[in-house]
């Protein structure tokens, strides 16, 4: 898994909207062979958040207990910790700038992840974005109230976490 970093403008002449910048990752997907998947970075707590994601989304999809068809879908789902796909599509890259974290990853041993990482920076202005996330918005998304997180020590990215492994037991 590799993850690549920066600004996503999506509603200009480039992206005119998201689902051309959505058919553009497919498009290198399929290209490379790998999956990939933009989110919103404000929502994203760490690499872990992703490895986690994608680490319970295949282990299902081996289990043939996916919930959805695309291996990037069931991957934003278990981001999300929702099993709604408009719901967990919040997560996802928005019109206008945002500070986006795309995912590359093969599946098994194929795919080249080093080339589809680098077309996918040309798609971004590479900046870091990976760890600056909004603590209220990832919060308010994740249903994590005060009193919940006043009765642990958990950290945030903590409950985050909890969140998307209890995806499986719904």
């Amino acid at each position: 898994m590799e993850l690549v970093e920066g600004v996503a403008t999506v509603g200009g002449e480039r992206f005119p909207d998201t689902d051309t910048f959505v058919d553009r990752l497919t498009d290198i997907g399929v290209e490379y062979g790998v999956t990939v998947q933009a989110f919103d970075a404000r929502y994203i707590v760490g690499e872990r958040h992703l490895a986690r994601a994608m680490g319970l989304a295949d282990r299902e999809r081996d289990r043939g207990d996916a919930i959805a068809r695309n291996r990037a879908v069931e991957i934003l789902l278990y981001a999300a910790g929702r099993r709604q796909i408009r719901r967990a599509l919040d997560l996802g890259v928005s019109e206008g700038e945002t500070p986006a974290v795309v995912l590359v990853a093969s599946e098994g041993a194929t795919g080249n992840e080093p080339g589809a990482s680098e077309a996918v920076t040309r798609l971004l202005d590479a900046q870091p974005t990976l760890g600056d996330y909004d603590p209220e918005r990832v919060r308010a998304f994740f249903d994590i109230g005060a009193a919940e997180a006043e009765a642990t020590y958990a950290t945030l990215a903590d409950l985050v976490l909890e969140r998307i492994a209890l995806l499986v037991i719904e």
